[in-house]
């Protein structure tokens, strides 16, 4: 290729990502899908993977199951095939209360055992050439047959008395790294989206981080998304006296961003999940609105008791929180406070930018 070619090919314009209801699927929180996309209805594309990572009891299965029920709603995944890979057994939830019929009707479920009875799958899933949104949970959960035959060996030695020789790898590390990338390949080809679910560890190493994951470096390198989740607190309400807890306040942290490039602590949202309902996507963009000022809160003591009164003046309401979300919720406003979500980020968004003049045009 001569150098005027290259020097045109460096320069060209490269189209923007285009987020739309074509294109890409809802994660069910507004403040989760602007962290990952600037945009307050999207956060998966179509062709991509996305690793999620977090605590027990951070939101992750919550997460991936909701994006099952957006889709249900969003008719460009009418017919894709919603796939949870169940490999720790521990999603017991009641799949039709919480995330709807059409979830419960449409959802397929897998139970792998092995890193490659995983890789198997989404090979199949390929060939068969209809789209799909997979969830795996956990890769974690996954052995291997290099780890499945070690541990016979380490049996048999048992019983014999004896001490069994090798190293203790599963080797799944390096089974990711190997297959990973022809799994992208094919999501790119039919529009399917792969979701990844690991869990956290205590980093026992040296490093400023205190939570580590296993698993290799292939899933952070080829992942679209990286997301961290943990638990902030406790969500609790008084129920005869007595403090019950009723949910969590989560945080979600985007680590690896290749659709904005934005990645730590700057974008870190609080996703309130409740037991009995969910993803709290309303309480958590009244939050969002009042923590940013946008909407201002005031405190209003009437003998002993004190109450923080909410104004929004897009919705000509004040009240307290609860007040204010059931509101929102008999108008159907939802809508409009996404969009006003949406509006305040990219604003913040703008005054964090540089006053510079652009080196390049």
């Amino acid at each position: 290729m001569d150098t005027k070619a290259v020097v045109k090919m460096l320069t060209a314009k490269r189209p923007k990502i285009l987020l739309d209801r074509e294109s890409a699927l809802s994660s069910g929180s507004t403040l989760l899908n602007l962290a990952c996309t600037d945009h307050p209805d999207f956060a998966f594309m179509k062709g991509g993977y996305y690793y999620l990572v977090g605590d027990s009891m951070s939101g992750k299965t919550w997460t991936s199951l909701t994006c099952f029920a957006e889709a249900c709603l969003n008719p460009a995944f009418k017919n894709y095939q919603l796939i949870f890979d169940d490999v720790e057994g521990g999603a017991k939830m009641d799949v039709e209360y919480y995330f709807g019929k059409e979830v419960a009707r449409r959802m397929k479920l897998e139970q792998s055992t092995t890193i490659e009875s995983f890789y198997t799958t989404l090979a199949r899933l390929a060939r068969a050439d209809k789209p799909f949104v997979y969830v795996l949970d956990s890769q974690d959960a996954l052995t291997s047959k290099a780890a499945a035959k070690k541990v016979s060996k380490q049996r048999k030695a048992d019983e014999e008395g004896q001490e069994a020789a090798g190293s203790y790898g599963d080797g799944k590390a390096k089974y990711h790294s190997e297959n990973i990338r022809q799994v992208l390949a094919d999501l790119r080809a039919s529009k399917s989206i792969l979701i990844i679910i690991g869990q956290t560890r205590d980093n026992l190493g040296f490093g400023f981080e205190k939570k580590t994951r296993s698993g290799g470096k292939a899933l952070r390198f080829y992942a679209q998304l990286e997301i961290w989740t943990s638990v902030f607190k406790k969500i609790q309400r008084t129920v005869r006296g007595r403090p019950r807890t009723i949910g969590a306040r989560c945080l979600a942290e985007v680590k690896k961003n290749r659709v904005t490039g934005k990645i730590g602590k700057d974008r870190q949202v609080e996703i309130p999940i409740y037991y009995g309902f969910g993803i709290d996507d309303v309480g958590s963009i009244v939050d969002y609105l009042v923590g940013e000022e946008h909407w201002s809160a005031k405190e209003v003591t009437k003998g002993n008791k004190t109450t923080k009164l909410l104004h929004a003046p897009e919705l000509e309401f004040k009240g307290s929180r609860g007040q204010l979300i059931a509101h929102i919720e008999q108008e159907k406003l939802e809508p409009k406070i996404r969009k006003l979500a949406g509006e305040v980020w990219a604003q913040i968004e703008a005054e964090c930018e540089p006053r510079r003049k652009r080196r390049y045009e």
